[in-house]
């Protein structure tokens, strides 16, 4: 029996319009945004995730892929008031928060030394007096530290920020921190792309334009990017295929995108807190319909410290290929918001353990997603012996 027979006999249903969707799927043809509409609305929790397992494996197989990474949150302090944002104080407020140095920064990468990480990812709050100048020096002195360390940081809300305040435009900076040692960015401060949504939640920072209009300059740069979807608060379906439908049509464009990744929104201790939070079976189906809709997005991620280690295993049937990394630190944005956990970091072995107890391939690899190394084949015993896996 081929692959698209087996999986056409899991995909029976008596509903008409999903049947043909599911064949469409299977066919390798795009759905458009009122079949995705459809997907959420009417499909069930198993059709979805058979449909996005097989869309899954078709592209990758059982590989699942991490890496070995470590953060530094520069700040707390923000200018910016994000109504479901735990993190941040207002800059008014800025003793109640944190600000790191250039040197205490660098303390925390030196601190790697002899380590076979290979990323550090900055991101932080938007502080005044954090500028362009004071960034692109500290690219400067990480690179000189340690060339081969890849560079992923700060989100198109910080870097709109830093580019309004030096006069620059979106490209001229987008050189600039290029040339001092930037690599690529993460995908942080999408959040809902639509305005009415938008509007609401986050007012005041750079809008879905701003948004995309950075990640297209890094893009042209030669840099990739990630982008993100935070869900599961006041959106709606409609909402959430008109944000992915604009990551859709800007990676039609540029290819620049390396990986989707919905965050869940958690809903302790901010201006949201009335907003109950979406069940694990809407979270699955988020999932697997990210995968299904986003056709020229290779990856899909799911960032595990938000969703708690058991959560983050189960996205594995439902689409997701990605569980980020280690993330060695002691990362506050989500544990402080109410996080599955509230110390977000696994040794190597902690994690590639996570992924084979339910039957997949752990693959390490680099931000880039070329492959470092393999564990399908090595012994858990071994990995957990190994001082440089733990």
């Amino acid at each position: 029996m081929s692959t698209i027979t087996q999986v056409a006999a899991i995909l029976k249903t008596t509903d008409k319009e999903l049947e043909r969707i599911g064949e469409k799927i299977l066919a390798e043809e795009r759905i458009t945004a009122e079949e995705g509409l459809t997907l959420f609305e009417k499909g069930t929790l198993s059709y979805l995730g058979a449909l996005a397992n097989h869309v899954r494996e078709r592209r990758h197989g059982n590989k699942t892929y991490f890496n070995r990474n470590f953060h530094i949150e520069p700040t707390n302090v923000c200018v910016f008031t994000c109504q479901f944002c735990s993190y941040s104080r207002l800059y008014a407020h800025r003793d109640e928060g944190w600000e790191l140095s250039q040197q205490q920064m660098m303390d925390i990468v030196k601190g790697y030394d002899g380590k076979p990480v290979t990323e550090v990812h900055i991101v932080g709050g938007v502080h005044p007096k954090m500028n362009l100048e004071f960034f692109t020096e500290l690219l400067g002195k990480i690179k000189t530290h340690r060339p081969d360390l890849h560079i992923k940081g700060f989100t198109a809300v910080e870097l709109d920020y830093m580019f309004r305040k030096a006069k620059l435009t979106v490209e001229e900076g987008m050189k600039k921190l290029h040339a001092a040692g930037l690599d690529s960015m993460p995908g942080g401060g999408a959040e809902i792309f639509h305005p009415d949504v938008r509007n609401v939640i986050c007012a005041d920072k750079v809008d879905a334009e701003g948004w995309l209009k950075i990640h297209e300059a890094a893009h042209r740069e030669g840099m990739h990017t990630n982008a993100t979807m935070l869900y599961g608060h006041i959106e709606t379906y409609a909402h959430r295929i008109d944000h992915m439908q604009r990551l859709r049509d800007l990676q039609d464009r540029t290819g620049g995108f390396n990986t989707f990744i919905p965050l869940k929104f958690r809903n302790k201790d901010n201006d949201m807190s009335h907003v109950t939070e979406s069940s694990i079976i809407e979270d699955m189906k988020l999932y697997a319909v990210a995968r299904l809709y986003m056709d020229n997005f290779p990856h899909l991620k799911a960032y595990w410290p938000m969703l708690g280690r058991q959560n983050a295993q189960l996205t594995l049937s439902f689409g997701v290929n990605d569980l980020d990394g280690t993330i060695d630190d002691t990362t506050k944005i989500y544990s402080m918001a109410g996080s599955e956990e509230q110390t977000p970091s696994l040794t190597t072995a902690q994690l590639v353990s996570l992924i084979k107890q339910v039957g997949r391939e752990p693959v390490e690899r680099d931000t880039l997603y070329n492959e470092i190394k393999n564990y399908k084949d090595v012994d858990l015993n071994a990995i957990s012996q190994d001082p440089s896996l733990n």
